[in-house]
């Protein structure tokens, strides 16, 4: 095994170019960018209109690379399921949609890698804070009282854990 070298971007999902910083960052090594390039895209397609983070690992000495994904934000991740461009610019007064209360818990799961949460329920009420900076209702309410509902239980159906997972 020669040199590894690794190298971070946030790149748009599927949208990946050899222009910088990836070319130039990749190019003096001698790696074929536009490979490298095509492999990023290939596997952040799913996350298009989001920014990720990507990470590229390199052999210098076979050119040999690998490329990791990591999980988009939080905030890119509500603003998908919205299918809206961006949060409130007036949150707390103005709101941009509305979540259910499945697609807080969808985000939560892809989150949940990353997140200091340390049950779903948990991972839950960090995305529902997000909503409540981002100016996004949730099942219709404001998220304050969707973290409330949690607390108390109610959704207790959508959150039990995987069994055998965790």
């Amino acid at each position: 095994m020669g040199e590894k070298k690794a190298f971070k971007f946030l790149v748009e999902g599927g949208k990946a170019t050899a222009g910088p910083p990836i070319g130039p960052s990749l190019g003096p090594l001698g790696l074929n960018v536009p490979m490298v390039v095509a492999k990023i895209n290939e596997l952040t397609k799913d996350y298009a209109g989001m920014r990720v983070p990507v990470e590229v690992i390199v052999d210098v000495e076979t050119k040999e690379f690998d490329v990791k994904v990591g999980i988009p934000t939080t905030s890119a991740l509500i603003v998908k399921e919205l299918g809206v461009k961006k949060g409130s610019g007036a949150s707390g007064h103005e709101f941009i949609g509305s979540l259910s209360m499945e697609q807080v818990v969808k985000i939560a799961r892809i989150k949940r890698p990353q997140l200091m949460a340390k049950t779903l329920k948990a991972a839950v009420k960090e995305v529902l804070g997000t909503c409540v900076s981002m100016g996004v209702l949730v099942e219709g309410k404001h998220p304050k009282e969707v973290i409330k509902e949690v607390n108390e239980g109610a959704w207790d159906h959508l959150l039990a854990e995987d069994e055998g997972q965790g």
